[in-house]
């Protein structure tokens, strides 16, 4: 899956720009964590500890999306999640760790964000490879987390999105389409007022309505 353009832009740019553009910019020089797993690139960094990981993002015209992306799994309540269930509406995949510093700083704008846009039909989705429960519900009610994570330490639900787009540092925040198509990935530290510009790129597709 290829990029049409590496054209910069900044989130402000980005709500005016059309929904063909593809983009990767933002750079907001933050470190992200090593996601410890994995193949290809993530085997290779998996051992160093941090991971640069600058914020910046990347969206796929409509044309060239890849997917559906089929991600399903056991939250840390026990119970099954599906991302299939939600096909129709906007989905964001975020990747993350207790431990992970900029996880934790990008927490409260995931938080925002799910609240924000619930009445718009989009979904939120953590994806969570290393921690057991007893690690990660301590982190969900520190930031009083309104949607689900996967325990995925069995790296399910990553290797489902590495043969459609790949996950090379933790965080990396993906947002689908309402087909379930990758639309838009940030790698690194998911500033609020990006991951928002790209939300309501999606959600203006055929003609809807941003949040």
């Amino acid at each position: 899956m290829t990029p049409r353009s590496t054209a910069r832009r900044t989130p402000a740019r980005l709500r005016r720009a059309g929904v063909a553009a593809v983009a990767v910019g933002a750079a907001l020089a933050l470190a992200a964590c090593s996601s410890g797993g994995g193949s290809g690139s993530e085997e290779d960094v998996a051992d160093q500890g941090y991971v640069s990981g600058d914020g910046s993002f990347t969206q796929w015209a409509v044309a060239d999306r890849q997917g559906p992306v089929e991600v399903a799994g056991t939250d840390y309540a026990g119970d099954a999640v599906d991302i299939a269930d939600w096909r129709g509406d906007v989905v964001v995949l975020n990747t993350w760790y207790a431990a992970c510093p900029p996880c934790r700083e990008e927490a409260p704008d995931l938080v925002d964000i799910a609240n924000e846009y619930a009445d718009a039909g989009v979904h939120l989705l953590g994806i969570n490879g290393v921690d057991d429960a007893g690690a990660a519900e301590p982190f969900q009610q520190t930031f009083d987390v309104p949607y689900p994570s996967i325990d995925d330490r069995d790296k399910q639900a990553v290797a489902a999105l590495q043969g459609i787009v790949p996950i090379q540092a933790t965080p990396t925040t993906v947002v689908l389409d309402r087909d379930g198509k990758v639309a838009a990935r940030i790698v690194g530290l998911a500033e609020g007022s990006t991951l928002r510009a790209l939300i309501d790129e999606v959600l203006a597709e055929d003609g809807g309505d941003p949040a």
